[in-house]
């Protein structure tokens, strides 16, 4: 046993030394084809990793954790979480972009920075290396300023100076003091003849904090806008606590403080997923945004047997899929459902019933949808609010002007990434074996009719697909 115990140490011993002089001459070859490579080629490299690590990762890193902390403090962060929560995409630019100008103002003291040579001449201290940059950009900003100031041509003086401090910056190796004296000798004469031409650190500052404000406002009112979906009305298509993109561009954009959009496209398709401002009567309550599936457009007559939607007198064909089980985020049992796969124009998309349904939900409507509106439903058709309880059980529809946009992707959390929710149906992970194959077996079954009839035109009821 010892003499075994003896070899087992040997053989672990040896493949120890194996595993880092494998990793040694990996390194050691690395190194080799690195420093066969141009100079120049090289300095290149360092400036883009350089770049890719601090300006990019980093900032990046900061974002990432900033939003997983958001949600884990749940309701117990305050009012500026909740902020970051409920606007992630405007909160993310902003905090990338200070990030970048925080790690931008410290460049030359970064690990490594005195190796890169996009930040000046390699082997100067750092503050020379950061005085000859913005030496660079005086020179820049004092030529913008003569060519503005033809009438006024510079001086004899000013001239030699800037020459001198051009020859200064563009010496190789640089001399510091003879820098220093000509940098200032140029400045001194450029705010006597023209001003203040230089901008403080503070206020370019203060214009890339605005422009970066700006652009976040600017895409989040007319681009792109994200929500965090609440509850799961929306169940199996969007879960609870995703977070998604909507196209605020689909529709045509609308213009601050008035209904008015420019390039309308509406109404929205049968199938399409909107995020659309809820309709409420009462002035007074508060603004909520909704995020449902539309189902019937204007002129169309709406009703729904046992949840399921009939258009005109014709019934939206579905698939039976198998039996989903699902959570709920006020505190209830999990429940089970029925999972379908519904197919309305051209759009395939999954469905839930749930088995314990309220008896009052046998047969609703008809509704009638007027001109200017769509009417709605939720995927998870017996727990949501959607048009066919509002007002009262009177049903109602939302306005074209309530339209915020179209649901475009899911990007979080990470594992359903930049999942398209209006493409194919696709399960959350973790579902059965065989529900995935229920769902491929109904979509290999789509029926040839699934546009409903115009009003007023003969139409059968149609059956389900029986899966």
């Amino acid at each position: 046993m010892a003499q075994r115990r003896e070899r087992l140490g040997k053989r672990t011993t040896a493949s120890t030394l194996e595993r880092w002089c494998f990793w040694a001459l990996a390194l050691g070859s690395t190194r080799i084809a690195v420093d066969s490579l141009p100079a120049s080629f090289r300095a290149s490299l360092a400036g883009w990793c350089f770049g890719a690590v601090w300006f990019l990762a980093l900032p990046a890193t900061l974002v990432f954790a900033l939003l997983r902390w958001s949600d884990a403090a749940g309701s117990s962060g305050g009012q500026l979480l909740e902020i970051v929560r409920d606007q992630r995409v405007p909160v993310s630019i902003l905090v990338f972009t200070l990030a970048e100008m925080g790690l931008y103002q410290v460049r030359y003291r970064l690990p490594f920075a005195a190796r890169v040579r996009a930040l000046g001449p390699v082997g100067l201290p750092p503050e020379v290396r950061e005085e000859l940059h913005g030496a660079q950009s005086f020179l820049e900003q004092t030529e913008h300023s003569l060519r503005q100031r033809r009438a006024a041509p510079a001086s004899e003086q000013l001239e030699r100076a800037l020459r001198v401090l051009r020859s200064e910056v563009a010496r190789e190796p640089a001399d510091a003091l003879s820098f220093r004296a000509a940098f200032r000798q140029a400045q001194q004469l450029a705010e006597e003849q023209l001003g203040a031409v230089r901008r403080s650190e503070t206020r370019r500052t203060l214009e890339s904090l605005g422009a970066a404000a700006l652009i976040a406002l600017g895409l989040r009112a007319f681009v792109f806008e994200a929500f965090r979906i609440p509850s799961g009305s929306m169940l199996p298509t969007l879960q609870i606590g995703d977070h998604i993109f909507v196209n605020k561009l689909h529709y045509g954009v609308r213009l601050p403080f008035d209904n008015l959009r420019i390039f309308p496209a509406l109404p929205p398709e049968r199938g399409d997923v909107i995020v659309f401002e809820f309709p409420d009567d009462d002035p007074k309550s508060a603004r909520q945004d909704f995020v449902k599936r539309v189902i019937a457009l204007p002129g169309d007559t709406l009703e729904a047997e046992r949840g399921h939607p009939v258009i005109n007198g014709w019934a939206v064909p579905f698939c039976r899929a198998g039996r989903y089980r699902y959570g709920s985020n006020d505190g209830r049992p999990d429940e089970w459902a029925e999972l379908d796969v519904e197919f309305l124009d051209a759009m395939a998309y999954l469905t839930l019933y749930a088995e314990d349904a309220d008896p009052g939900y046998e047969h609703e409507g008809p509704f009638r949808v007027p001109a200017g509106e769509v009417y709605v439903m939720g995927d998870n058709r017996n727990d949501s609010l959607d048009s066919r309880r509002w007002h009262r059980g009177a049903g109602g529809g939302v306005p074209d002007a309530n339209l915020r946009g179209r649901a475009s992707r899911v990007w979080l959390p990470l594992s359903r990434l930049m999942l398209p929710i209006m493409g194919s149906p696709r399960l959350p992970d973790g579902m059965s074996p065989e529900l995935m194959r229920g769902v491929e077996q109904c979509l290999q079954q789509r029926p040839t009719q699934t546009r409903p009839p115009r009003e007023g035109a003969e139409a059968a009821r149609g059956q389900g697909v029986k899966g």
